[in-house]
């Protein structure tokens, strides 16, 4: 249907356009297009400084437990324990307590999710950092079960999961710290949908 004007004028003459109200359709739908694609954009520049920098931290709780996945890639590739190198204070302050991660999981949960003071973008974010630390626990509790292998097949197979999981967990964060930096919600795979249903 074309504008109400235009049928109205058209309507008055007698006459029918269908090339101009075509045209319109056309037009409009680029115009709403452009429009969204604008918020879009926009909706990074609503996001101020602190909000992008405490919905960014909390990644590094996953990040941080996930290195241990890391020891084949970092044997293999000397370049990776250097990009991570400006890291090794944290890192190092965050495994000498003891049940750090546990103690920063619950802190991050009761105090940004829980915590209606912030908003929605930061209280997103923290919550996905956290459902990504939990996946974390499921390899840990297969190697509770089960040896390592030592050999074989089975030794090839388990490198590769190691692998496999660094990555994830390395590209996610990586993603996820940049897209908070410039105030876009990151929809990382596997906790997205859980993070986006549970925070209002």
């Amino acid at each position: 249907m074309g504008h109400p004007a235009l049928r109205s004028s058209t309507q008055r003459l007698g006459i029918s356009s269908p090339p101009l109200q075509t045209s319109r359709v056309q037009h409009s739908g680029g115009d709403s297009h452009r429009s969204k694609r604008s918020l879009q954009v926009q909706a990074g520049k609503d996001v101020d400084f602190a909000d992008r920098a405490v919905a960014a931290l909390p990644y590094f709780v996953p990040l941080f437990d996930g290195l241990k996945y890391g020891k084949f890639l970092f044997a293999q590739f000397p370049f990776l324990p250097r990009l991570l190198a400006p890291l090794n204070p944290l890192i190092s302050f965050y495994f000498s307590f003891p049940f750090a991660s546990l103690i920063v999981f619950f802190a991050i949960y009761a105090g940004i999710v829980n915590n209606q003071n912030f908003s929605r973008f930061v209280r997103y974010n923290a919550l996905q950092s956290i459902l990504l630390d939990i996946i974390l626990i499921v390899p840990g509790l297969f190697e509770q079960i089960f040896r390592p292998p030592s050999g074989g097949l089975g030794l090839s197979l388990y490198i590769n999961v190691y692998n496999t999981i660094f990555l994830y967990v390395f590209l996610a964060v990586l993603y996820a710290v940049g897209s908070c930096l410039i105030g876009q919600a990151a929809r990382l795979p596997l906790v997205a949908d859980a993070a986006d249903q549970q925070v209002r």
